[in-house]
């Protein structure tokens, strides 16, 4: 495997419902380790263009590859044995599980054979794993508290340490930030970094909260109307008359 290669590569996407088109010829690479953020307005392209990088929708033209393979089609379970993890824009915990079981439950169809998931340990060996991610995230006071009576914003912090179990080289969040207060939103973001810096993982991470992305990403890409009408360092969006011009709707 090339060390140089992109990690996943957006080779011209368009995705067309009908007669419109959500999204129209995109094109981008993720390097290793770079923390990349995907904002546009509402309508823009964005959630079309994950689904299709997810393998949930067939593009109408192009592809996505992450480390060369394509993703069209591709199941969960198969998109993780790639080495991809995701948060969802809608909570994925299970309510009435503990904080512990659902990290578990996450990492469970990723480890061993059939054979060793139904004969082996219940737990296939993952308490130790999962009691990292908890503690990486500062959820051990709540290890063995029902997932869905935490507060939303600790909530979200589940679905991230479950993203994490199988230890993924890239992650797509989607809108990570949505419904989560500024205190948790400050910790969940230091939570990512730190995650990025000592293990190198890659980050895709689509959202509205532009503060959240100007403060985490290394480089944004900026969709409207489907298509990117920019792309480069938080600085050089937050100027950018197209991008102004683009949520203004001037």
């Amino acid at each position: 495997m090339n060390a140089h290669a992109p990690i996943l590569s957006v080779t011209n996407i368009s995705k067309q419902f009908g007669g419109i088109k959500a999204v129209n010829g995109v094109s981008f690479d993720v390097q290793r380790g770079e923390i990349l953020g995907l904002i546009g307005p509402n309508g823009s392209g964005k959630s079309t263009l994950f689904n299709c990088i997810l393998g949930q929708l067939r593009p109408t033209e192009g592809h996505c590859r992450i480390h060369g393979r394509s993703t069209d089609g591709v199941r969960p379970a198969d998109l993780s044995l790639m080495g991809v993890g995701r948060t969802f824009q809608q909570l994925s915990v299970f309510p009435r599980m503990t904080v512990l079981d659902n990290v578990i439950l996450a990492g469970q169809e990723h480890e061993g054979s059939m054979v060793s998931r139904l004969f082996g340990r219940p737990d296939a060996g993952l308490t130790a794993k999962a009691e990292q991610l908890i503690e990486f995230f500062r959820l051990s006071p709540y290890r063995d508290t029902e997932a869905g009576s935490l507060s939303y914003g600790q909530q979200k912090l589940v679905d991230a340490a479950m993203a994490f179990m199988a230890g993924p080289e890239i992650v797509l969040l989607d809108e990570p930030a949505g419904g989560v207060n500024l205190t948790m939103l400050a910790h969940l973001k230091d939570r990512l970094l730190t995650y990025n810096r000592e293990h190198g993982t890659t980050f895709v991470v689509i959202e509205h909260n532009m503060e959240f992305v100007m403060s985490l990403c290394t480089r944004i890409i900026v969709l409207a109307q489907g298509e990117i009408i920019a792309q480069g360092s938080p600085d050089e969006i937050r100027s950018n008359p197209m991008v102004i011009d683009a949520y203004l709707g001037g």
